[in-house]
């Protein structure tokens, strides 16, 4: 049936790879081809996974919650130590003062019977 047609319909109807191909010239074509020391860089390299928003969000809210908890624990700590020594002291100074008055009033006892 090809045979019977005129030659205008049959170089129509050719398929579109049988075009003439252009000449290349064998240095202008692109080479494909590595060298070895391309490869051997390429396989060495080692991509590191990188921290995730949520866990390195998550392991900086822990580790700054217990940072600000020990601090405040010491703190508390040292503000405890400090009011218990201050308390203390006023204990000991109320204990001498109600120790100087009561020598105080056991003299003015024994002024009073030795005048009467």
């Amino acid at each position: 049936m090809a045979a019977r047609l005129p030659a205008a319909f049959r170089a129509a109807m050719r398929p579109a790879t049988t075009l003439p191909k252009p000449s290349i010239s064998q240095e202008a074509r692109r080479s494909f081809q590595t060298s070895r020391t391309l490869l051997a860089d390429a396989t060495v390299t080692t991509t590191r996974r990188p921290v995730g928003a949520f866990r390195g969000s998550l392991f900086g809210f822990l580790a700054g919650s217990v940072i600000a908890g020990g601090a405040l624990y010491y703190y508390v700590i040292d503000e405890y130590k400090v009011s218990n020594e201050l308390l203390t002291e006023d204990i000991y100074a109320l204990q001498s003062a109600v120790q100087r008055i009561e020598g105080y009033v056991k003299r003015l006892e024994e002024e009073s019977k030795s005048k009467k």
